[in-house]
Formats: structure tokens, C-alpha cells, sequence
């Protein structure tokens, strides 16, 4: 578990732009899929952490808001002033997940309250209708197949004034997007103005090769980075082409990126300065779910960066 100790230091801006709110906390979905209770207090001590900055959400699926609600009670009441926010996965029938954020939202709304949900979908109709019923104050990430109805829903989720969500991984390595795939998503999203998250094997910053469970035994793969993926994106909206962002993608040594207070620099000569950070989280990648928070964070310290 991370320090929690209020040690002042220091992070240079372009970093705090890059990752500010970034991680989405996803620890009660898989690999880690710990418990409603350990999942909440870790989230408490990230929330009181040196780290905070980075943190955003608490992802809980729709059936286990109940459970989530009475675990996090006490704590939330320690943090008056600051309200938990929450985004939920839907699972099971739509207008029931809807009424549920919906009551949590008015029950709990000084507290926590939901302002993201994130569903799959696999037409335009149902983006349109989630989009139309959504309640006052939530918005919605609508996962979608990397497949040829991409542009099509793209377009559709840009017209609902919506996000898209794309998963890039899982615990085995069949889950994991090809390289090209997660850059046709990227620029399909820049081209229509859609922003998105991803969600699922983005624990660590630099593509790798690793376990990709916590057992013993588990299978190996290769995990993208989300540092490779957040570049990709900056890059993306500067226009570079599609082989150069494939490159960045897969890009395997971290000797080969560097930070300066402005501006963060991969191979040298391909640098986006701090403006050109804040696009692209404004304007592209609003973040990621992890199930874990304590990995990016050592990961990042290892490299230097925080």
C-alpha cells in the first residue's frame, strides 16, 4: 500500500496535466476483484494520499451500488465538503440500471453522487435512447466493438453529445486490441470530437510482456502502456501519421521517454508541450480504469516521473 504521509513534493506541470484525475479505480472488477470493503477503504487512502491528484472515480457496477452505498457510508461522512464521484458500469436491464443511479444520485448526492455511467452498445438506437434517458448531471461512455460499425456509432455517440469507452485488455491475452485496432479507435474519436476512456490492462505506464492475473500461474502477454496510449492520442491530435502513432504504441524502453516541466518528450525529437497535454485529456482521452492504483503510481516513481 502506498504513503499516505501529506510529505510536500514537487510535480512538474506537464506531468499534473497528463494524469490529473486519470485513474478511474477499478479494483472490485478483474484481475484484483477484491472486496466491496477493501476495495472502498483502499479507495479512502488513495483519495488521502500524496497521490490524490491522479484519482478519479470509484467504479462499481450497477447491481452492487447498494453494497457499495452502505460500505462507503462512514467513510464518505469523513469527507464532507468533498463528494465521492462514482461511475457505474451498467449491468442487466437499462431502465433498472437508470432508476438505480438515478435514487443513488438523490439519496446520496451531498456525499457521492454518480456522474458517469459506462454501457456496451452495438447500435445507434441504443446510444440515442440510453443518451435521451440519462439522468440530470450523469454522462455516459458507450463501449464499442472494434469492428467495421465503428465510425457508424462514433458519429452517433458525437450527435448524443456522449463519450466512447474502448477496452484495451483483460486476463487473457486474446483480450488485448491489436495495436492497429486501438489507432483506428483513437482517430476515429479525435475525428468526430468524440472524447473517450479506456478501461482494462492499462496498469502500467510502458507497453510490457507480464502476468496478466495475480495468480501464481498465470498466463503471460503484452499489456499496453497507457503512458504509450496517452501520447498516442497527443500525437494523434497533432496529426502525426498512422505508422508514427503505431510506433509510439509500441514502444518498449522507457529510456526513451523523458519529462521536462513543460512538455513531455519521447525519442528525443517528438515532444507535446503542456498546452498540447491539457487537449488532449479536454479533447481525447479523459482517463482509464484500473484495478489497480498503487501499481501506476510505483510504476511512474520507478521511472522518474513522479
Amino acid at each position: 500500500m502506498m504513503d499516505t504521509t501529506t510529505t510536500i513534493y514537487s510535480v512538474r506541470p506537464s506531468v499534473r496535466a497528463l494524469l490529473a484525475e486519470a485513474i478511474d479505480y477499478a479494483g472490485l472488477f478483474p484481475p484484483s476483484a477484491v472486496s466491496m470493503p477493501e476495495a472502498v477503504l483502499n479507495y479512502a487512502t488513495y483519495r488521502n494520499s500524496n497521490y490524490s491528484w491522479m484519482l478519479g472515480r470509484f467504479v462499481v457496477s450497477a447491481s452492487r451500488l447498494g453494497e457499495f452505498a452502505e460500505c462507503a457510508a462512514d467513510f464518505v461522512s469523513r469527507d464532507a465538503g468533498s463528494p465521492w464521484r462514482i461511475a457505474v458500469v451498467f449491468d442487466g436491464n437499462l431502465a433498472e440500471n437508470l432508476a438505480a443511479v438515478d435514487s443513488f444520485n438523490v439519496v446520496n448526492g451531498e456525499r457521492m453522487f454518480c456522474d458517469s455511467v459506462e454501457m456496451k452498445v452495438s447500435s445507434g438506437d441504443a446510444i440515442s435512447s440510453a443518451a435521451a434517458a440519462l439522468p440530470a448531471g450523469v454522462s455516459a461512455f458507450f463501449e464499442l466493438a472494434l469492428d467495421e460499425a465503428l465510425p457508424e456509432l462514433v458519429a452517433e455517440i458525437n450527435l448524443a453529445g456522449q463519450q466512447a469507452k474502448i477496452r484495451t485488455g483483460g486476463i487473457t491475452p486474446e483480450a488485448f486490441p491489436r495495436t492497429n485496432e486501438v489507432v483506428k479507435f483513437v482517430r476515429t474519436c479525435l475525428a468526430a470530437n468524440v472524447p473517450f476512456k479506456a478501461t482494462a490492462g492499462l496498469h502500467h505506464p510502458i507497453r510490457c510482456f507480464r502476468p496478466l492475473t495475480y495468480e501464481a500461474n498465470s498466463v503471460k502477454g503484452t499489456m499496453h502502456g497507457f503512458l504509450n496510449l496517452f501520447l498516442m492520442t497527443g500525437f494523434a491530435r497533432e496529426g502525426f501519421r498512422t505508422s508514427f502513432l503505431e510506433d509510439v504504441m509500441e514502444e518498449e524502453f522507457e529510456e526513451v521517454f523523458a519529462v521536462e516541466d513543460q512538455s513531455i518528450i519521447w525519442r528525443t525529437e517528438f515532444s507535446l508541450n503542456t498546452f498540447q497535454i491539457e487537449q488532449l485529456r479536454a479533447k481525447g482521452i479523459r482517463g482509464f480504469g484500473s484495478c489497480s492504483f498503487d501499481e501506476p503510481v510505483a510504476d511512474l516513481q520507478k521511472l522518474g516521473i513522479l
